[in-house]
């Protein structure tokens, strides 16, 4: 008997990899395998999405037409310059939907975010994986001579996840004047409200120079709505149209919307970024004593650091994890680890459990 067969594409996919949550029949974990922020949600945001329960039995705003006006507000562009969905990986898929297909190229550095081959194999596109540099950059002069005439979008994380760097100004504009104005580029900024490099390429101030770019963002990271799902992206309103008609009607739910909203209030925000600036204080520290201990840790901008741990991945990982409590971070087989920044008493603990674990 004949059953139904998936697409190629989808029976080779790579799986996702969450970061590790820990076991309900032991102590609550150190957490710092998600990039999380270490804080609970606002008092104001909680409230927010609280206000909206009772009425969870009907649909959400499809065209979150409030949040797009919002966002537009607070970032200087019009509404049709925006498009929000159900979390930045979910609006990213919406670009490669709009703009990529079968045989089509989509570029970006490796390793980076997880999903980018991942999302890229599902709309039947080829990933391209130029190799980040020994410091964990993008190569830059590799990406652009790997450009091709299938060539359709480029992903350019920054910072990098999980390696750690920005793109300077200087980079980003030599990549944008290697290209051709043809190619769709992203700049993936979920990490940016971390970045403190005097250097480090700013997409808002891009966005009005090249018009072949679009600005991901998300809630989940700076703004403490991870569980939340909100994410969007800028940029012109003749690249937002067919992306934002790839997104999924109702997928940004009442809750979300309203919590993102509470979230871009002035006071709120303004609270969020100072526990930003908490964690940003407590990523020397982390990343010092993580040197000191002989790890070469390369430059840290998100709210995470990175430890090629190379062979030894996997076997510190998991000899974090039987600790107890258990102190979870996310390794990449062969690769290395990567740690997010968490509370002072969060980042005590790993540099207490990688005393058993020094680097080279």
């Amino acid at each position: 008997m004949s059953l139904p067969q998936p697409r190629p594409e989808v029976t080779g996919l790579p799986a996702y990899v969450p970061g590790a949550r820990g076991d309900a029949d032991r102590l609550p974990p150190v957490k710092l395998s998600s990039n999380e922020i270490p804080y609970p949600p606002l008092p104001s945001v909680a409230a927010a999405i609280a206000r909206v329960g009772d009425g969870i039995h009907r649909y959400p705003d499809m065209g979150a037409v409030a949040l797009h006006e919002r966002l537009a507000e607070r970032f200087g562009v019009s509404p049709e310059q925006v498009a929000v969905g159900g979390g930045s990986v979910a609006v990213l898929q919406h670009i490669l939907q709009a703009y990529v297909g079968a045989g089509d190229e989509v570029l970006f550095a490796w390793r980076s975010f997880e999903a980018y081959p991942i999302l890229t194999s599902i709309t039947g596109a080829v990933p391209v994986m130029v190799p980040v540099t020994s410091d964990g950059r993008h190569d830059i002069d590799a990406m652009i001579a790997a450009v091709t005439e299938r060539t359709r979008v480029v992903m350019l994380c920054s910072p990098n996840n999980p390696t750690g760097p920005t793109l300077t100004r200087e980079q980003f504009a030599r990549f944008m004047a290697g290209v051709p104005s043809s190619v769709l580029v992203v700049l993936d900024e979920a990490y940016v409200e971390f970045v403190r490099a005097a250097d480090a390429v700013a997409g808002l101030e891009e966005l009005g120079r090249h018009p072949n770019l679009l600005v991901l963002r998300t809630f989940s990271k700076a703004y403490g709505l991870a569980g939340a799902r909100v994410g969007f992206a800028l940029g012109s309103a003749g690249l937002i149209a067919p992306v934002r008609a790839c997104v999924t009607p109702f997928s940004v739910s009442s809750a979300a919307q309203a919590a993102a909203l509470a979230s871009l209030e002035p006071v709120a925000e303004q609270e969020l970024l100072e526990r930003v600036e908490s964690v940003v204080a407590e990523r020397p520290r982390l990343r010092d004593g993580l040197r000191d201990l002989g790890w070469d840790v390369p430059e840290a901008q998100g709210n995470f650091v990175w430890l090629p741990a190379g062979a030894r991945t996997v076997e510190i990982a998991v000899a974090l994890a039987a600790l107890e409590p258990a102190v979870l971070v996310r390794p990449f087989a062969g690769e290395g680890i990567r740690v997010t920044v968490g509370s002072a008493v969060e980042n005590d603990a790993v540099l207490a459990a990688m005393e058993a674990h020094r680097g080279a």
